[in-house]
């Protein structure tokens, strides 16, 4: 496993990080785990734009509709910067973060932006159900569903079939790494790259940094049962590999990985396990820990430098991967 050096003993998150916390604990708004999901999708979606850097051009932003096991699934489709409509690109799906329960191509918009220019790729956003309207596992089905889709039809949508990945941000880093078993499973379709942004990978939640980053916002302990109720509601389920992959059997013959954490974050521990047994188990994986970080902070751009920094790396490791293959 290529990994940066060993973390060292932060006491603290980094000064930036604290401001916007304080910012957060003093805005007056109820905690996501206090209200009702439709208030905490509100309030998620609305508090987005405080933290995020300006949405960078693309040369293309539209709607999208693959079919999917309840009806059509709504993609946001981006071409980055200087494409060409008919130009052959490398392709991204992209599943956005928020426990299951909030988020949605919106609230990662500036993201999917950032990875097209910076990686030179199509991305396509996926709008997965979300829980508890739709408990597990209709998100995963959903996202299953539209890889395939946008696989099948590369010539349609102009990208190249050897060359798709698969990313995702906290829940959708879950998501990500459960396409990439399921495609390896069933032969397809052939991925080349997964990026794995603080994905959650044990629904057990019994890693170390559950109990050491419980109160570390945004995502703390509470957040955590939270999210987990409303997605996964029976304890049974948290053994399903499509839940926690950490459980799945095997991991190998999956595709390269990038895999992200952050000290300060629930996830921090569990990530990085999964890091670890993705290397154990043959797979070439790129391992990078921002030990002064707390999670989500990759969005907040536009209040952390290091949210772009990392930003870019991820970019950087996209269009390595794609090179590889081109």
């Amino acid at each position: 496993m290529s990994a940066n050096p060993e973390r060292k003993d932060t006491s603290a998150p980094h000064p930036q990080v604290a401001a916007v916390l304080e910012r957060v604990t003093r805005s007056g708004l109820p905690m996501i785990w206090d209200v009702s999901p439709f208030v905490a999708r509100r309030i998620y979606r609305e508090t987005r734009a405080a933290l995020s850097p300006q949405a960078p051009e693309v040369s293309e932003a539209r709607l999208i509709l693959a079919p999917g096991p309840d009806g059509p699934i709504p993609l946001r489709g981006f071409r980055p910067r200087g494409a060409q409509k008919s130009e052959v690109l490398p392709a991204l799906i992209y599943f956005h973060g928020g426990g299951w329960v909030i988020g949605d191509p919106d609230t990662h918009d500036v993201i999917c932006r950032q990875l097209a220019n910076g990686a030179g790729c199509a991305v396509f956003s996926v709008d997965y159900r979300l829980a508890p309207e739709y408990r597990f596992p209709a998100a995963v089905e959903d996202c299953i569903a539209a890889t395939q889709w946008i696989a099948a039809q590369a010539k349609a949508l102009a990208i190249d079939p050897a060359r798709i990945a698969v990313a995702g941000d906290s829940a959708g880093g879950t998501l990500a790494t459960v396409v990439a078993l399921a495609a390896r499973d069933a032969g397809g379709p052939r991925l080349c790259f997964q990026m794995l942004i603080y994905p959650a990978t044990d629904q057990r939640q019994g890693f170390p940094s559950i109990m050491r980053n419980a109160e570390w916002l945004p995502l703390t302990g509470k957040a955590m049962k939270y999210f987990r109720g409303h997605y996964l509601p029976h304890e049974s389920e948290w053994l399903d590999w499509r839940a926690s992959p950490y459980l799945a059997k095997s991991l190998a013959g999956l595709p390269p990985a990038y895999l992200l954490t952050a000290g300060f974050d629930v996830l921090r521990d569990e990530g990085r396990a999964y890091a670890e047994r993705l290397a154990k188990e043959g797979v070439a994986t790129e391992y990078k820990d921002y030990p002064d970080m707390v999670h989500a902070f990759l969005l907040w751009g536009g209040a952390i430098d290091t949210a772009n920094t990392a930003v870019g790396a991820c970019c950087d490791a996209l269009r390595k991967a794609f090179a590889e293959r081109s």
